[in-house]
This record gives C-alpha cells, sequence and structure tokens, in this order.
C-alpha cells in the first residue's frame, strides 16, 4: 500500500500528536510513581526487581521473535494478506511465551542463582506470568502502529500506566516491598491486553500456515538477533554488577539509569514508532527517506540535549527530586548518565530504525556485536577497580557506539557524517550556551530555591536562543501538529 506525499504528511502529523501526547502521559507517570516508590522502597527492592524484568525482557525477545517489526515493516498485498499473516504471529508469539514460562517455572532456581540472586526463584516464576500477558496484545499493538492509529494506543498506554501507581504504591505503603512493583506491573501488562485485545478489529481465528511463518522469520530470524544483541547491551552491566555486588549496588545502579532512561522517554518513546512506521513507508524513496530521518533527529535532539546536559549539571537537584534523600550516591550515576544518553540518542538510536525500515537488521546485529566487544571487557576490567570505576566506564564507552553508527550510516546507508553533525550544529550550539550560562549562575549560590531559579533562566535562555536561530523549524514542526 502507497500513500502520496499529503496523505501521509497528514498520518505522520496526526500520529505525531497522538504518540507524544500518549507517551508524554505515561511517562510522566512511570517517573512520579517511581518518585513515590523511591521514597518508600530501598534500593534493595529496586534490585531484586531488576534482576526479574532482566529475565522476563529477555524471554520476550524470543517470544516476540520479530514477528511485530514484521507486521509494521512489511508491504502485504491485501487486506486478507496482512491478517493471516498476523494470526500466524499471534500463534506464534503465544505458543513460545507458554513454552518460555513454563521452562522458567522448572529452572527457576537455577536461573535466579545465575543472575545473581538465588534466593529469587519463586517470585521469578510468578512474575514471569507477564510473558504470555505481554504476547496477548504485542500484536494488536503492531497492526496500531502499522495504521499511524496512535489515537486507539492512548487510552491503552494511560490505563497501562495508572494501574501500577494505583496498585503499587498502595501495596508498597502496607508493607510489600519488591511484590508491590511485581504486581502492580503484572496488573497493568493484565489490563493492556485486556483492552487492546477487546478494541482490535483484529481477532485471532483458527488459521496456521508454516510456509507464512517461514517467511516471516527470514525477515525477524536477524530481528530476533538484534534483539538478543541489543539486550545484552542493556542488560550485561547489570548482570555483572548483580554477581559481583549485592542488590543494593544493582538497585542504586539500575534505578538511577532508569529515571533518566524515563525522562528522556518522554520524547523518544513517542518519535520512534512513528519514525519506523514511516521511514517503512518511504523505504523506496531515497530523498524524502533521510529527509524524515534529518527532520526527527533535528527535533529530537532541539529536546534531548538540553535535558541531557541540564540533568547532568544540575544532577544532586535531579536526584533528589527523582529519588529522595535516601538515594544520594545515585547523584554521580544519574547525571553522567544523562549526558552521554543525549548524544547517545541523537546519534545512535534511530539507527537502528533506518536498518529496520529498509529490511536490513542484519545490519542493526552487526553493529551491536561491534559494541558488545568493546562493552564487555570494559565492564569486566574496570570491575576490578570497583563500583564506581564501572559505573564512569560504562556511560563513557556508549561514545564508541555512537562512532561506529556514523560508519555504518556512511558505508551502509549512504548519509553523510557531516550532514549528520551538521543537522544538530544549532541545538547543540543552544545547548552549550545554556550549559556556560549554568555553570555561572551555579557560582552565585548553591541552595536549592537559587538552583531552581537558574534553571527557569537556563530554560527561559534556551528559548529565546531557539527562536533566535530555528525560528522556521519550530514553525514547520507546530504546523505539522496543525495539520492533524
Amino acid at each position: 500500500m502507497n500513500l502520496n506525499s499529503n496523505e501521509l504528511s497528514r498520518k505522520v502529523g496526526n500520529a505525531a500528536k497522538w504518540s507524544i501526547i500518549t507517551e508524554v502521559s505515561s511517562k510522566i507517570i512511570v517517573p512520579i510513581t517511581n518518585m513515590i516508590l523511591a521514597r518508600l522502597l530501598a534500593p534493595e527492592a529496586f534490585g531484586v526487581v531488576t534482576t526479574i524484568i532482566m529475565v522476563i525482557s529477555f524471554a520476550e525477545i524470543f517470544s516476540d521473535a520479530g514477528f511485530q517489526k514484521y507486521l509494521v515493516q512489511h508491504e502485504f498485498t491485501d487486506l486478507d494478506d496482512r491478517n493471516k499473516n498476523t494470526n500466524v504471529a499471534f500463534i506464534s508469539n503465544l505458543t513460545i511465551a507458554l513454552v518460555l514460562w513454563g521452562l522458567i517455572i522448572i529452572f527457576r532456581n537455577p536461573i535466579a542463582s545465575a543472575v545473581g540472586n538465588p534466593d529469587l526463584g519463586l517470585a521469578l516464576a510468578i512474575a514471569c506470568v507477564q510473558i504470555p500477558l505481554t504476547s496477548f496484545s504485542s500484536i494488536q499493538m503492531a497492526l496500531y502502529r502499522r495504521a499511524f492509529n496512535f489515537k486507539t494506543l492512548f487510552m491503552v498506554r494511560i490505563m497501562a500506566s495508572l494501574i501500577p501507581l494505583i496498585v503499587t504504591v498502595p501495596l508498597a505503603i502496607i508493607g510489600f516491598g519488591y511484590w508491590s512493583l511485581i504486581i502492580g506491573t503484572t496488573c497493568g501488562i493484565l489490563s493492556n491486553a485486556i483492552i487492546l485485545t477487546a478494541k482490535s478489529n483484529w481477532k485471532p481465528m483458527l488459521y496456521y500456515n508454516f510456509a507464512l511463518l517461514k517467511e516471516m522469520f527470514s525477515f525477524s530470524f536477524w530481528s530476533l538477533l538484534e534483539a538478543v544483541s541489543v539486550w545484552f547491551t542493556l542488560w550485561v552491566d547489570a548482570l555483572i554488577i548483580g554477581n559481583a555486588f549485592n542488590v543494593y549496588y544493582l538497585g542504586l545502579y539500575k534505578n538511577s539509569l532508569n529515571m533518566v532512561n524515563a525522562f528522556m522517554a518522554i520524547v523518544t518513546a513517542s518519535i520512534i514508532p512513528i519514525l519506523f512506521s514511516v521511514l517503512s513507508r518511504l523505504q523506496n524513496d531515497e530523498v524524502k527517506f533521510q529527509a524524515m530521518y534529518y527532520k526527527t533527529q533535528r527535533f529530537v535532539s532541539y529536546l534531548v540535549l538540553p535535558m541531557g546536559f541540564g540533568i547532568f549539571l544540575y544532577s544532586d537537584l535531579a536526584t533528589y527530586i527523582m529519588l529522595g534523600s535516601q538515594w544520594t550516591e545515585a547523584s554521580d550515576i544519574i547525571g553522567i548518565w544523562a549526558l552521554v544518553a543525549a548524544f547517545g540518542i541523537i546519534f545512535s538510536n534511530f539507527n537502528g530504525e533506518v536498518y529496520r525500515s529498509k529490511g536490513k537488521p542484519k545490519l542493526s546485529f552487526i553493529y551491536q556485536m561491534i559494541h558488545l566487544m568493546f562493552l564487555i571487557p570494559t565492564c569486566l576490567i574496570s570491575i576490578s577497580y570497583g563500583f564506581w570505576p564501572l559505573v564512569y566506564a560504562r556511560s563513557l564507552i556508549r561514545f564508541q557506539g555512537t562512532i561506529a553508527g556514523f560508519v555504518f550510516m556512511r558505508v551502509f546507508m549512504g548519509f553523510s557524517v557531516k550532514e549528520m553533525l551538521a543537522n544538530v550544529a544549532k541545538p547543540l550550539g543552544c545547548t552549550l550556551l545554556m550549559g556556560l550560562v549554568a555553570v555561572g549562575l551555579q557560582q552565585i549560590s548553591s541552595s536549592v530555591i537559587w538552583s531552581f531559579i537558574s534553571i527557569v533562566m537556563c530554560t527561559a535562555l534556551y528559548g529565546g536562543l531557539l527562536l533566535l536561530t530555528d525560528r522556521d523549524e519550530i514553525k514547520e514542526t507546530i504546523k505539522l501538529f496543525k495539520k492533524s
């Protein structure tokens, strides 16, 4: 199915509006929930849940097996062809999920020991019910994204975000500890599955075709390998910390990263699903394909660069607001991770969407494997010097991924490194000027009140710089939303 430029522009604008509303709303709820829970639960509780999430996220890679990305990226001949492929993906997804849950129940104690928490077997087995629950909704979600129907996903995501807040916080107050996190998350996923299944126009039917499965898997195989490599990139540090230290340090480290990522995700999570869907539709038009990438990169850089620099410069205040007084040790983790994450988002994170939208997930897998060749030795060597050397080494090694990303985008996808850098020159310049002013203002006073005043002043300065340097880009973005 091909879309003309006006129709695609309208769909993108509408999708962007609802995706941003959805993601901003849901991603604001998540940090608020975390801010409350961080004041009710010790870092050890988050360390336990981190271990469980590590296992669940790994299992979900295989239950999904890349089917979601296939349904979004593939060009089907007609509605019947799409429905048949969807049914095969759904049945395969659910079957694999149930098998994986069964295996986790059987081998729960060895798995818990392998991830550094041998007493967690029972909690792990119960929490992994989330795997088949997620499989009920993942295929429907892919269909909505393919159709740019992000408005429908709004209510679903808001409900899924609110339920853990409503359930988890009361349970934490009455003393359920880490079980409050497990129960709340499970309830949120259950609501997601029920609502999406009920609202979806597509319903499962008694149809299965191994030929279609084989065709899907030819694409999904590399998506699967890529997902595994991404998992290791995201979790290898936590796996090493979990085995080298106790759950306190694991919770301190991973919850700090999660809070930063949650704030960054207010921007990125609303953009990435749309970017993949749009680039998939434009995969045969190289000029429009690259133009869409550059426009997205530039728009995101205007938001995440000041966020990253701001959290880095005001990390003590940010930590107190995000997590409370018992998490003061997390300040340095939050600061350095926010800074490197900002650059990683604009120069690395979107590259995978480019590879996959062109039907080349193999490139993303190779890229991740190269990054792991640097990341794993860095973590293993730095851990021998202690927890904090690992924190800084893990953060700084992300720049290796950025450099490798430039090479891949130039050599394999034909993007100009010079143009990618020039594309973010204005937002980076505005951010650096804002950062210099912030450093100067911090010399006046270190009080909390002055910190808030200086943040407001820096925000106003940044907004003024945007209007002076790139007024047309801002107008174009606003116009895109008005059209929708």
